[in-house]
């Protein structure tokens, strides 16, 4: 079993030079020891907007001109191996594995960047554009001026308001454009997200979408929920869209569990925001129109019937690993995959963690339960802010970033076992690139640096000599 007391830190040898001098040849772990040292305490992340939220669109969105090349990024020739090739490979999660990031507007404008995106990674998970708010086009305190308007649905005229794909059609046309000019190396791309309680408009939810008028009836929501989720995944992944074949996946829902260990996120969450705001960030005015979870089961009932059936439909959520909140999840689960016409394919663990926090245990035991109900599990939105230890100064942070990829490598290694024991892991998703494009850049969470190099914390995941951390043994 693994000794805490025998890691070797490596601080002296230069991080690019041990991983241009690694490969991804690890042996396939047989037993990983949980490591019960490295937390203090299993708490769980005190971020309200976990996912990206409003505070990550002010300054992620597509909304400025682009400034930079439109053409398609060359891959990037550094010497260093690709991180999709370790992960997605049989030492790591499998050849089919996932190896995906968040890409937003402004990244994908960075041709440096695209470069970092298309050598390393093999999904992308687009971090706004596809949430209400934006193909709404962030029209958020009413929908824009003329854009009501009639469509059939079922049969029936229902009126609708026009949605907006400018944001999300700039950047997959640019991964369509590299898939087309690299067909051994395509990108495939996770939608997200369909029903938010947040950046959701507030006035998608009332009578004539007038946030001042009454809340709709349940009957016109379900026509609404419908009219959205169908036109959303036709729109992307039908047989004639230009995207058919992309999408690998979908989150159908996003953050409906209560963080009081409640159950079920309903209309009066705590919070400093209000129903009547333009956006949320705590309470629910599903549930404030549904009073129940049906809203949610008929999310998924309608992506079932809507979308592909090779694309995965997910629940994704944060605090996953607090024990309050698992019993929660597990419930919702439950409830989606027990009712009729539904289809849950996984769960996503967000993995918006600390740095020792959650401790590994914790990880390991909620990705347990979680696979006893779903099929997949994957970490989707996975970032690691600094520690309590961090003196927050530029002298604290080599050391600060060994803490940091000791860490990363012990998720890593977890979710290697239980790949090994059978588990069905998707693949990891990072919520981003290099630290200045994090929706929490100054906490520095990411595999790359300003500079879009890798970090320490890269070579947890490249480097099969990486010392420190939980390891396998043979």
């Amino acid at each position: 079993m693994f000794d805490n007391n025998k890691i070797k830190l490596c601080l002296t040898v230069p991080v690019i030079l041990a991983l241009a001098l690694s490969g991804c040849h690890a042996g396939a772990p047989s037993e990983v020891a949980v490591d019960t040292t490295a937390g203090t305490k299993d708490k769980a992340v005190n971020e309200t907007a976990t996912d990206g939220g409003p505070s990550a669109d002010n300054e992620k969105t597509t909304d400025k001109e682009d400034e930079h090349s439109e053409s398609t990024p060359e891959v990037d020739t550094v010497d260093i191996p690709a991180l999709k090739d370790c992960i997605a490979s049989p030492d790591g999660l499998g050849n089919d594995s996932i190896a995906g990031c968040c890409l937003g507007g402004t990244g994908a404008a960075d041709p440096k960047l695209m470069e970092l995106v298309t050598k390393h990674f093999n999904a992308v998970t687009l971090e706004n554009e596809l949430k209400p708010d934006a193909l709404f086009g962030y029209s958020n305190d009413s929908p824009a001026a003329g854009s009501i308007h009639e469509e059939e649905m079922n049969g029936e005229m229902i009126l609708v308001p026009t949605l907006d794909h400018s944001r999300a059609e700039a950047i997959l046309d640019k991964i369509l454009r590299w898939n087309t000019e690299n067909p051994d190396s395509k990108i495939k791309v996770r939608g997200h997200v369909l029903v938010w309680h947040s950046q959701t408009p507030e006035w998608f939810f009332h009578v004539d979408y007038d946030k001042s008028k009454d809340y709709v009836s349940r009957d016109e929501m379900d026509k609404r929920l419908e009219w959205y989720i169908k036109s959303v995944l036709e729109h992307y992944t039908a047989p004639d869209s230009k995207y058919s074949g992309m999408f690998y996946g979908w989150d159908v829902l996003n953050e409906a569990v209560s963080d009081r260990g409640t159950g079920y996120r309903i209309d009066n969450e705590p919070g400093n925001d209000k129903l009547t705001d333009s956006i949320h960030s705590s309470k629910s005015s599903w549930w404030k129109i549904y009073g129940n979870n049906d809203f949610i089961i008929n999310a998924f009932r309608y992506a079932n019937r809507y979308a592909p059936a090779d694309v995965d439909l997910y629940y994704n959520d944060y605090n996953e690993c607090d024990k309050k909140k698992i019993k929660g999840i597990i419930q919702l689960l439950t409830d989606v995959k027990s009712a009729e016409g539904t289809r849950i394919d996984g769960f996503g663990m967000q993995g918006h963690y600390t740095v020792n926090s959650p401790v590994c245990e914790s990880i390991d035991s909620a990705a347990r339960q979680y696979a006893e109900v779903v099929d997949k599990i994957m970490l989707t939105e996975l970032d690691v802010k600094q520690s309590m230890l961090y003196n927050n100064t530029p002298e604290g942070l080599p050391e600060e970033f060994r803490r940091q990829a000791v860490y990363y490598k012990n998720i890593y290694e977890i979710f290697k076992k239980l790949k090994a024991d059978g588990i069905n892991v998707a693949g990891i998703t990072f919520w981003g690139t290099i630290d200045p494009y994090s929706w929490i850049s100054s906490h520095y969470p990411l595999l790359f640096d300003e500079n879009y190099e890798p970090k320490p914390a890269f070579s947890a995941f490249t480097d099969p000599d990486f010392e420190g951390g939980i390891k396998s043994e043979e």
